[in-house]
């Protein structure tokens, strides 16, 4: 038994005539009849009583319209309700990021995203790399910026920017007096580092310039976020290497001073479900495409 089954009972019931309810279901009289008498077939029962000049419901036909007329009710209320949910989440933006994001990125895309679609809305998570894979594997998460490339069968990745990180000391550190710092003076020193759990890639990328210059950081601390580890710097509890962002927001006891060579850089991504098929996620890249000219091919040839 199929819904249609119970269209055409319901309106061969309500006219009680084949030829009109035909017309009103733009079918053959025949086939309707043929489909009447296979729903008779499935339920076990007589439903109409048919004579040459007229169609009447039995008494189980009665019974059986009355529930027949709930069912289709119900299942057009389940379609109205998976449209509209459907309707919301499209929407619906859930962006994460990690910071950089709020400061280069957001500023450049929202308000104008906001103007050309006011009826959008926009929630922003501020998660780590491994919360934002794990968020956007599950659906939980619509766009990700975040330092690490996705880029998979699953996930589309692009490149956004490069941000060079930048070397931070208390401004009475006696390291503050040199223009350009030499390396070799970074050994020993007092360091407070991002935690890995929080920033994985910029706590990886210290350590491995560290490591590939010979140089041995006293490690005094692991900053869980960006404000603790400025702050640190600030309190005069060692020195630190951010990304270039956190400049404007130094405190006046923290000073920023060059190397003798150049520190790394970080690389920043937005990423999404390539199944997504949401109108706002294609809106959102289409404006972030056109103000930061995103290269795929970048990634390809990584």
């Amino acid at each position: 038994m199929e819904l249609r089954h119970l269209r055409y009972f319901i309106t061969v019931a309500e006219e009680l005539n084949f030829s009109k309810a035909a017309l009103r279901l733009y079918t053959a009289q025949p086939s309707l009849s043929q489909q009447i008498k296979d729903l008779e077939e499935d339920v076990g029962v007589r439903l109409l009583n048919r004579t040459k000049r007229k169609v009447e419901l039995t008494e189980e036909g009665a019974v059986f319209l009355e529930q027949a007329r709930l069912t289709l009710a119900q299942a057009d209320k389940a379609v109205a309700m998976a449209r509209q949910v459907s309707k919301a989440r499209q929407l619906l933006l859930r962006i994460g990021f990690v910071p950089v994001a709020e400061i280069k990125i957001f500023p450049y895309i929202l308000p104008n995203l906001r103007v050309q679609n006011p009826e959008l809305k926009i929630e922003l998570l501020s998660l780590n790399n491994l919360e934002q894979m794990r968020a956007l594997k599950k659906g939980e998460l619509d766009i990700s910026f975040s330092r690490h490339n996705f880029h998979n069968d699953e996930i589309e990745s692009k490149f956004v920017l490069r941000e060079p990180l930048i070397f931070v000391l208390p401004k009475d550190h006696p390291l503050a007096k040199y223009e350009r710092i030499p390396v070799k003076a970074l050994n020993g020193i007092d360091f407070i580092i991002p935690a890995e759990e929080q920033s994985t890639t910029l706590h990886n990328t210290i350590l491995e310039f560290a490591k590939h210059n010979h140089i041995e950081l006293n490690i005094v601390q692991k900053a869980d976020n960006i404000s603790l580890n400025i702050n640190s710097v600030g309190a005069g509890l060692g020195c630190t290497i951010l990304p270039s962002y956190i400049a404007p927001l130094i405190n006046n006891n923290t000073v920023i001073r060059p190397l003798e060579i150049e520190l790394p850089y970080l690389d920043l991504y937005v990423s999404y479900r390539k199944s997504a098929g949401s109108v706002a996620i294609q809106k959102f890249i289409e404006l972030l495409t056109k103000v930061f000219y995103l290269d795929i091919n970048r990634l390809e040839q990584e």
